[in-house]
C-alpha cells in the first residue's frame, strides 16, 4: 500500500508500521507471531487541498478487497486485516460514508464490508528495512498493482486539480 499511496498527488509522506495491538513498539517478528494483535498499517500525511480524505479513501478502497477478513492478496493473518483508523474524530463521518458507498457499489452478493474503523490505538513505525520496501526490493511481493495508482490519478484528474 505504501508504494501505491506514494504515487498519489497530495500524499506528502507515508510511514509503514503497526497499529491497534496490545503491546508497545512491536517488532515485525512479534506482529507476525500473532501475539501482539497489531495490524500492519500505513500512516499517511496528505495535503487536503490536493487530495481530500474522500478521494484518498476512494483510492484505498479501489485496490483492497473490503469484504476480506484478515487477508489481502496472498497475505493472511490478523495483521493483514483491513482498517481505516483516524487521529481526528471529525473523519469518522467521511470514512463511514466512503464505506457505505463501497458496499453499495459492490452489491449484496459480494458480502459485507468488513473494514475495521475507529480511532487509532497506538501506531509504531516499522523497522527501517520495511520503509519504502518496494523501492529497496523492486521484485518484492506486493498484492497491489502499482499501475492502478496511475489509472486512478488519470480517472480523477479533475478532483486532483490536474489539467486534462
Amino acid at each position: 500500500m505504501q508504494a501505491y499511496l506514494d504515487k498519489l498527488p497530495g500524499v506528502i509522506e507515508t510511514v509503514v508500521g503497526y497499529a491497534n495491538g496490545t503491546t508497545e513498539a512491536p517488532t515485525y517478528e512479534e506482529v507476525c507471531s500473532g501475539t501482539t494483535h497489531h495490524a500492519e498499517t500505513v500512516h499517511v500525511t496528505y495535503n487536503p487541498k490536493v487530495i481530500g480524505l474522500p478521494l484518498l479513501l476512494a483510492a484505498y478502497l479501489d485496490v483492497i478487497d473490503p469484504t476480506s477478513v484478515n487477508k489481502q492478496g496472498e497475505d493472511e493473518g490478523e495483521q493483514y486485516r483491513t482498517g481505516i483508523w483516524w487521529t481526528d474524530d471529525a473523519n469518522e463521518a467521511v470514512v463511514t460514508a466512503a464505506l457505505e458507498q463501497a458496499a453499495s457499489a459492490l452489491g449484496e452478493d459480494a458480502g459485507p464490508v468488513v473494514v475495521q474503523v475507529g480511532t487509532v490505538q497506538g501506531f509504531w513505525p516499522a523497522e527501517e528495512y520495511h520503509q519504502k520496501y518496494l523501492a529497496k526490493d523492486p521484485c518484492g511481493y506486493c498484492h497491489v498493482n502499482l499501475g492502478d495508482a496511475d489509472r486512478f490519478v488519470a480517472e480523477h484528474q479533475a478532483e486532483f486539480g490536474l489539467a486534462e
